[in-house]
């Protein structure tokens, strides 16, 4: 799944964005690391503080586009069905 990456109003960095439920226009960033903090080896892990906010879609109501080749759907074959009634 292809999510719009949309600049973080913390840090300024281009992360993803996932659709919030309701709210069409609107988008929750992903975790993402603050490009300024330094990594200490077998430290915790300090998220930016923009992570997880509301931000803007980009493109507001538009459907999210699925990676699948169509050389992969020939493979699968339909599942069989029954009829309940």
């Amino acid at each position: 799944m292809k999510l719009p990456r949309v600049p973080c109003p913390r840090c300024g960095r281009p992360t993803a964005a996932g659709p919030v439920a309701g709210r069409i226009s609107k988008g929750r960033l992903w975790r993402h690391d603050d490009p300024g903090m330094l990594r200490v080896p077998d430290g915790p892990l300090v998220s930016c503080s923009g992570s997880l906010s509301l931000v803007d879609m980009p493109l507001p109501g538009r459907q999210l586009e699925l990676d699948v080749e169509p050389e992969e759907l020939s493979d699968v074959e339909p599942e069989p069905t029954m009829a309940l009634f």
